[in-house]
This record gives C-alpha cells, structure tokens and sequence, in this order.
C-alpha cells in the first residue's frame, strides 16, 4: 500500500504578521500510524521541499507521544525536509491522499490546482481520499463533472466555527470551515470542541480537529485493508 500525504506550503498567518504551517500532530500521527502498518508514504507539497510548521503545534502543550517520536526520528524528519512538487505527483502511483490540517492550507492548497486535479484523479479512480481539521478547505474548489461541489451531499466535518473562536483566529482566516462545507451542501456534522470525530462517505473520510487524527488514519488504513 502507498499513501500520499499533501501539506501545505504557506507560512503567513494572513495580515497577523505571525506564522502558520502545517499542524504537527496531524502530521505525525497519521503517517506513524501508516509506518507502523507497513504503509508506504511519500509526502507532497505545492513548492516541495521543507513544509512551514505552525509554531503553535511544537509549543510544550501540543505534544503527543507521536510528536515527541518524530524528534527522535532523523530519516522522517529527513523525508519531511524533501518532500515532492505536488506538480509531479500523478493519483496512478498511490492507493489514497491524505491531507493533515494547520492553517496553511486555508490559503494554499485550496486555490492549488495541482490539488484540485489531484483530487479529482482520487475520486475517478474510486480512491480513498481523508483529510483532518481544516484540511477539509482543500475540498472547496472541487467539483464534479456537472460543476457540483465535491462535497454536496455527503457526510462531512472539519475545524468547527466554535473551535476557531476558541483559538482567536476567527477574523484571520480568509473563510470560516464549517460554514464553506454548509455552503457548499455538504451534510456538516461535529461533536464537542476538542473531542473525537471521524466521518466517513464512501471514498471521503474526515475528522473535525487535531485530537482525530489518529482515528482518521486508522480508518484510511481499515478502508484501504477491506477494499
């Protein structure tokens, strides 16, 4: 099994003249939980090279078992500094996408028409596609071959509209998360801030914010494993 991971590019926290990146944790969970499965995982991102990490996801209080693991872990934090041009990665050579969140990818991968072909390369193929927190963003400009949103009618979440208040950011973001996917059609579902959840469609798996990100990679890999 081969299982690409997308991450954003950016690093400018919008007009805050602070950093954002890619969410560590959403990052480290899943792609240890793949490793760990003998999953192949090759990493992708707009420019290539050394994904922005979100300062805030390395603060003390962010750490997790699978964060501190990859501080020890030269080859994975090797393979992250390198990672391929999304420009050169084709759907035909990977089983599933996955998309770990942060901020980021509210500015890049959203608008990244590379992303967006890619996607639409997963869902011809009738391959899984999953995405954490505000990943679910990359989804916005996807659409089907009638100009429907990708996401209309189905069973979705990502980063609510409470749990951005809760971390301040909700006048920074360029658009609100749980309102897009609304807006787009998409059957929006969430649980408490901060708690656990995973939601699958068919070929589309989703979790709502950092802490899912383990259950949405292990839901990929049972999806993967049954198909």
């Amino acid at each position: 099994m081969h299982v690409l991971f997308v991450l954003t590019s950016h690093d400018e926290l919008g007009d805050t003249g602070k950093k954002t990146g890619f969410w560590l944790e959403e990052f480290t969970s899943p792609y240890y939980t793949m490793i760990d499965k003998g999953v192949k995982v090759t990493l992708a991102s707009p420019q290539g090279g050394q994904p922005p990490l979100d300062p805030m996801s390395d603060e003390p209080d962010a750490q997790t078992s699978s964060t501190e693991r990859f501080k020890a872990d030269s080859a994975a934090q090797q393979q992250l500094a390198n990672t391929v041009k999304l420009s050169d990665v084709n759907a035909d050579q990977f089983d599933a996408v996955f998309y770990p969140g942060g901020h980021g990818p509210l500015w890049d991968l959203v608008n990244d028409d590379n992303s967006i072909r890619l996607i639409g390369q997963f869902i011809e193929q009738g391959k899984p596609i999953a995405a954490v927190c505000h990943a679910p963003a990359v989804f916005k400009n996807v659409c089907d071959k009638s100009g429907k949103p990708y996401v209309n009618g189905k069973k979705v979440t990502g980063f609510t509209n409470s749990e951005e208040a809760a971390v301040e950011l909700t006048d920074v973001v360029p658009f609100l998360l749980e309102d897009m996917l609304k807006e787009a059609g998409a059957n929006y579902q969430k649980t408490d801030d901060w708690q656990t959840l995973v939601v699958k469609d068919g070929n589309l798996i989703t979790g709502q914010n950092p802490g899912s990100s383990e259950a949405v990679a292990n839901e990929l890999f049972e999806h993967l494993t049954n198909h």
